[in-house]
């Protein structure tokens, strides 16, 4: 068969994948969006999802589930499900959810980031998946890389160094 060489999976902007050790698992350019990774301790299956917006109820054309908190995260878990992963073993890391710009006069809903942040916590809490370890808010841009090997997530920073958790 020959030495079979570790992939590294892609997930865009308002997408969700899975990935099977040994590859890895990315999403880049996480500013106000947020990158949620569920797995399971004894699993050899993970899943990213890459949201931008914090609800699929705020937005009449929402086509795109992986777009949303809501809808994306539950998407992921009903993937993991269908791999014979249940959500009673799944954990989460989650980064991202930066404030990148500041309006003035910007309304009181605060930033699209902190919201997503927000919204992201209450989803996986209404899933019953705990947060195990996180890297949000702040007012940079994150790449993550996410391990199911060893189980750890890589954030990466522009002129900062790399953050395990």
């Amino acid at each position: 068969m020959g030495v079979s060489m570790e992939q590294i999976i892609r997930v865009g902007i308002a997408d969700l994948k899975l990935c099977k050790t040994p590859d890895k698992i990315t999403t880049v350019g996480l500013g106000s969006c947020i990158g949620i990774v569920l797995y399971s301790a004894t699993h050899d299956v993970c899943g990213m999802v890459h949201i931008m917006l914090p609800s699929s109820k705020e937005i009449k054309n929402n086509s795109n589930r992986a777009k949303f908190a809501d809808t994306g995260i539950e998407d992921l878990i009903k993937l993991l499900d269908q791999k014979g992963i249940k959500k009673g073993s799944l954990v989460a890391k989650i980064a991202g959810g930066a404030t990148m710009f500041v309006f003035s006069g910007s309304s009181d809903l605060g930033s699209i980031g902190e919201r997503n942040i927000k919204s992201v916590k209450e989803v996986l809490a209404d899933f019953s998946i705990p947060i195990v370890a996180e890297d949000v808010g702040a007012d940079y841009g994150r790449t993550i890389i996410f391990d199911n090997s060893s189980k750890k997530l890589t954030v990466r920073c522009a002129g900062k160094a790399d953050k395990i958790i």
